[in-house]
């Protein structure tokens, strides 16, 4: 298997891990605090990645490499908090919308930070995405708030730590710098939740069958093997198509909740399914230069 088919697949399935998780993260802050929750969740996930460091690891810590992961790990926690701090003025259709907005935003950061020669392609997939986006995630669209413009610095923050993850992937060790940006977003969340949050928890709060469970599948599954993921395998394909394959988000956090929960989708969100499907398989197409060339190559060996 091509080693861009295999990053493909394996972004896929964290998109996936993402999306099938999304309704435990619901219910487990209810008990626990937004900021909280991610402060022990990153913090979980870098401490169990730290345990597969071995020796030929430790040698390839670097000014750099903590300078690398420190800037994905700012960028990550602004995308979580700015999110967070978002849901409270705005809805959650909202906010799933206006977060996948860095479809659009990651193809147009990719030319300016890393210099990719821009595809007509992309942009054409990316559009698509959008609209299916909207179709899945918006119901009634009223007016923008202050949530909507908090969730929107949201979307070009997650956007920067795609773009800057395909800058720094192919530079550094993927499970060092994965810790380094997950103690970062831990160390960033306590700090906000004394600032902003500061809850009156008791210790029944912390052994909630609902937030262990959450934290223990968040952790393992959606942060310390997701993140290490992309990390790994950002590098064999294009910041653009990554933002595309995790557009497939909240198609699986709507099938998780047909399945879980048993919440119908309406026909024009399976539409908004079936058109970020069709936008994610578009950008596997070469573009008309790539055929045309690829064409000519054949006709000559004839």
């Amino acid at each position: 298997m091509q080693k861009n088919t295999l990053a493909d697949i394996s972004l896929l399935f964290v998109a996936f891990i993402w999306g099938s998780t999304f309704v435990i993260v619901q219910n487990a802050i209810q008990f626990l605090p937004p900021h909280l929750f991610n402060g022990i969740r990153f913090l979980i996930a870098a401490c169990v990645l730290t345990l597969f460091i071995n020796k030929r690891g430790t040698k390839k810590w670097s000014k750099d490499l903590l300078k690398s992961g420190i800037f994905l790990g700012f960028f990550l926690f602004l995308g979580y908090a700015f999110q967070t701090i978002g849901l409270m003025y705005t809805t959650s259709s909202k906010t799933g919308f206006i977060t996948g907005l860095s479809v659009m935003i990651v193809p147009l950061l990719s030319i300016w930070i890393l210099k990719e020669k821009p595809r007509t392609i992309v942009f054409f997939s990316a559009l698509i995405g959008t609209i299916g986006l909207s179709l899945l995630t918006l119901g009634d669209m009223g007016g923008i708030n202050i949530g909507d413009l908090l969730v929107l610095f949201c979307a070009i923050a997650f956007a920067l730590h795609i773009v800057l993850t395909g800058k720094f992937s192919n530079q550094y060790e993927a499970l060092n710098l994965t810790i380094v940006q997950l103690i970062t977003v831990s160390l960033l969340s306590f700090v906000s939740s004394i600032l902003f949050e500061r809850p009156s928890l008791s210790f029944t709060d912390f052994i909630n069958k609902e937030v262990i469970t959450a934290l223990f599948i968040t952790s393992i599954f959606a942060t310390a093997i997701a993140f290490l993921i992309q990390t790994k395998f950002q590098q064999f394909t294009t910041a653009a198509r990554v933002a595309l394959i995790f557009a497939m988000e909240p198609v699986f956090a709507a099938l998780t909740a047909f399945i879980v929960l048993n919440e119908r989708l309406s026909g024009a969100a399976l539409i908004g399914c079936m058109l970020i499907f069709v936008a994610m398989i578009l950008t596997e197409m070469p573009s008309f230069n790539e055929f045309k060339r690829a064409n000519t190559a054949q006709k000559r060996d004839l």
